[in-house]
């Protein structure tokens, strides 16, 4: 590919350097929509190589019908710049299509050639979503608090009823208070778990060797729901401890592999959990209403190969009450969602046919003497 963009800044530094320095994927594309410039950000973002690329056509790197080529067209026939927000761009080298924001507009030096620049959103949209995630389950918090005030006394009082009415009947009209305390019961049983949303208390957090958490639900997978499901583990060994509350961590990651167990099913045989963890230094969490941004770089992956996430429901998972279970009640998710908020992480879902990965980001435990994570 040739030096397309060495003499850009004349005078103060190489264009090309300058433009490999950007974090996000530039491309320039000719007449014949031949990419005559990549940086490095490109080649990363497209898994290709710049002298790849420079070989390239823009149809050829990316799907077919992709919303990138009228794009260009329209900077083509207009010569004027465009922007458009929330745009998946696939490719089939790139797997999982990426959300990104395009900035394109013609080079004032020759218009017959289109710049493009890709911001991937991932991350933004990881700390606006943790955000929302937080937002409902407070939104639960306060329903917990008023539904066990409010209805837990009158239904004790309703089931009371049933059961002294309950001998004096006949077998028919028997089975009716039976069914009152049946119903009762169930309530009772969803109002209990609701006020676990109602805990405010600080957790009590140490330092949590995250691998020791893992091998002790992966164990309890295998002896229980998850018994003809394939456990694969992919650890990094040197990661350091955990700031966090072990019996949370544990019921965050239970919840995670019984989810993923109930996507893969009945299925015998290839049925598959993965487990990973990496250290991720590079993502920080703007903590709100203060200027302190704080390091989350350990990462902890669950992956099923069930049958994923409708993708009506992937903007609202960790929601209350949402559900894909024909008897859940849509509260595990929003449950693991406020855990990872009381530890102070993200968490993040991907989901595609036979691929599902759950991504929790967690602070590390800080030693003494060691540099804080936050600034």
């Amino acid at each position: 590919m040739p030096s397309f963009a060495a003499n850009l800044v004349p005078g103060f530094i190489d264009g090309e350097s300058l433009l490999n320095a950007l974090p996000h994927a530039i491309l320039v594309i000719g007449s014949d929509r031949g990419i005559v410039f990549a940086n490095q950000a490109a080649e990363q973002f497209f898994s290709m190589s710049a002298p790849t690329l420079g070989r390239s056509r823009i149809a050829d790197i990316v799907a077919f019908g992709s919303p990138l080529l009228p794009l260009i067209e329209q900077v083509e026939t207009t010569g004027a710049t465009v922007s458009e927000y929330a745009i998946e761009v696939a490719s089939p080298r790139i797997g999982t299509p990426k959300l990104v924001d395009i900035f394109a507009g013609p080079l004032p030096e020759d218009p017959s050639f289109v710049f493009l620049m890709l911001q991937h959103r991932s991350v933004a949209q990881m700390i606006e979503r943790q955000l929302t995630h937080r937002a409902a389950a407070r939104s639960v918090s306060g329903m917990a608090d008023m539904l066990a005030h409010e209805i837990k006394n009158p239904l004790s009082g309703i089931r009371g009823a049933a059961q002294l009415l309950e001998p004096g009947l006949s077998d028919e009209d028997r089975s009716l208070t039976q069914l009152i305390c049946a119903e009762t019961d169930r309530i009772r049983d969803l109002v209990d778990r609701m006020e676990v949303f109602g805990d405010e208390r600080p957790l009590t957090k140490d330092a949590v060797n995250i691998h020791d958490v893992l091998s002790h639900v992966r164990k309890i997978a295998q002896h229980g729901f998850g018994s003809r499901i394939e456990f694969i583990e992919n650890y990094d060994p040197s990661l350091p401890h955990v700031l966090g509350n072990r019996d949370k961590l544990v019921q965050l990651f239970l919840n995670l592999l019984k989810n993923a167990a109930e996507s893969i099913g009945a299925r015998s045989g290839n049925g598959r959990i993965v487990l990973q963890t990496a250290f991720r230094p590079g993502v920080r969490l703007s903590l709100p209403g203060t200027g302190t941004r704080v390091s989350l770089p350990l990462m902890i992956q669950i992956e099923d190969n069930g049958a994923g996430i409708p993708d009506h429901l992937k903007q609202h998972l960790f929601d209350p009450f949402v559900t894909t279970k024909p008897s859940g009640n849509g509260l595990g998710l929003a449950l693991v969602a406020k855990i990872v908020a009381d530890h102070g992480g993200i968490i993040e879902c991907e989901s595609e046919d036979k691929r599902t990965a759950f991504r929790v980001l967690l602070p590390m435990q800080q030693t003494r003497g060691e540099p804080s994570t936050s600034e």
